[in-house]
């Protein structure tokens, strides 16, 4: 219910119980708190199964946490288990996702760096010219 509080807010909190109360008086403040919160408590679930009640035998399993936007949406059109829209997020989702692409390619390029055979070797590479023969030299005559 409340996620931030730790143990420094809850023993901060203690201390100033027992300060405004004194010790006399929280046990007796504490049970009076915790006889409040089984009343609510009571109260929210008898009117809870009145509304089932009301509703009727086809909402006999509704559960009141699925009018919450994010889990409504969760429940009924992002699950892929069929009981929802099928939207097909499932294939997007996949279609979208690098990490199969990123797999092949560096398997090829593990299998490259592993092949060793003649056939995988590039040709030697050279900086020089290659040495032209006169009678393949390139001539115009009209050029002069």
């Amino acid at each position: 219910m409340f996620p931030d509080v730790g143990l420094p807010e809850l023993f901060t909190l203690a201390i100033l119980a027992v300060l405004l109360f004194g010790p006399d008086k929280l046990p007796e403040i504490i049970q009076s708190a915790a006889e409040f919160v089984r009343k609510v408590r009571a109260m929210s679930d008898s009117a809870k199964e009145g509304i089932r009640s009301e509703l009727g035998p086809e909402f006999k399993d509704f559960e009141f946490e699925d009018l919450r936007p994010r889990t409504f949406v969760r429940k009924h059109v992002l699950d892929g288990d069929g009981t929802g829209l099928d939207l097909g997020l499932d294939d997007i989702r996949n279609a979208l996702d690098p990490r199969r692409e990123l797999a092949e390619v560096a398997d090829a390029v593990r299998t490259a760096a592993e092949d060793t055979s003649p056939r995988a070797a590039a040709p030697a590479v050279t900086l020089e010219k290659a040495a032209r023969r006169p009678e393949e030299a390139a001539f115009d005559p009209d050029a002069t």
